[in-house]
């Protein structure tokens, strides 16, 4: 029986080239919120993926990009501190065509990340997504591109929203972790806590509802996570909802102008926000949940240490 491998995989990338979306088709489960807004990441999460031939700990990373400002800064660094510590790096792009909109080019924003990749001593394999989207004899002259400015140990097509090439990005990068046992217990598919991912399910719900500069501003955090009526784990049962848990949470934003529309009209929008929070919440806790959301402003959090921390990169 061959032996099996196991590791760390780094996904990293641009902003919205569907790093999470890809994250959560290979674990089966929903651990990365996912929105068509940039930065939606904002820290390291891992998702544990199990098979016969080994274990592969994704980690997702907040987009490269030109970072300005405190929390940006510390989002980049965030993702860069990931490629020295994984074992195999995942380099996700989405096909782009030059200014002419018909041959196929490398962006600004990619070549500055292909740049980073050059010194790393360790494979990288180049996942090209959204291959659903684009026109098929477009993407080998788009490979063809970026790969005359970086060489890679393997060149890969999926579609994260489909799922499309997934299962062959899993088997390659299986095959190209170190021989060993896993790092994680069978059971285990995140190393995110359940406060955490309640936190990241109410943010993401921000991001839907809210435009302008609100869901750059926002930031939550769990202030009370009670499960003393949560269902014992012998009693539940798949497919309905047992027990309740009741989350305590406050929405900061940096400016009273931003409160007003996380507000909205007679508590229309919290009210929104509030409602498909609770049922993202029941799917993932299955519990019933009660949740009480408050808005509270802090001015200029993203530029300090204490606002970093709220969202767990200090």
């Amino acid at each position: 029986m061959p032996t099996p491998h196991s590791g760390f995989a780094a996904l990293v990338g641009r902003p919205n080239v569907g790093k999470s979306t890809l994250l959560n088709r290979l674990v089966g489960e929903k651990i990365a919120i996912v929105s068509p807004k940039p930065q939606t990441t904002r820290s390291r999460i891992t998702g544990v993926v199990n098979s016969p031939e080994g274990q592969v700990a994704f980690v997702d990373t907040p987009g490269i990009h030109e970072a300005k400002g405190a929390l940006n800064k510390a989002m980049v660094e965030a993702a860069l501190a990931t490629l020295q510590d994984a074992d195999v790096v995942l380099f996700l792009v989405e096909p782009s065509l030059g200014p002419d909109g018909k041959t196929p080019a490398v962006t600004p924003g990619v070549r500055t990340i292909l740049e980073r990749l050059a010194p790393l001593q360790k494979p990288v394999l180049l996942v090209v997504n959204k291959v659903d989207t684009v026109p098929k004899p477009l993407l080998l002259p788009f490979v063809a591109a970026v790969s005359a400015v970086r060489p890679f140990a393997e060149v890969l097509f999926v579609s994260a929203l489909t799922g499309d090439g997934v299962a062959e990005l899993l088997r390659t990068t299986l095959a190209m972790l170190p021989e060993g046992p896993p790092l994680f217990d069978p059971d285990t598919f995140t190393d995110q806590q359940e406060v955490g991912l309640a936190a990241e399910l109410i943010r993401e719900q921000v991001l839907r509802h809210c435009r302008q500069e609100v869901p750059h501003a926002s930031a939550v955090v769990v202030d009370a996570f009670d499960e003393s009526e949560r269902a014992p784990l012998p009693g539940r049962r798949p497919g309905g909802l047992q027990g309740l848990v009741r989350i305590h949470a406050t929405l900061f934003v940096e400016r009273d102008s931003q409160k007003a529309i996380v507000i909205g009209k007679r508590g229309a929008m919290l009210k929104a926000i509030g409602t498909d929070a609770r049922k993202a919440l029941a799917r993932l806790l299955g519990t019933h949940v009660y949740l009480d959301l408050r808005v509270k402003v802090e001015p200029r959090w993203t530029e300090t240490e204490r606002g970093l921390r709220k969202v767990g990169l200090t």
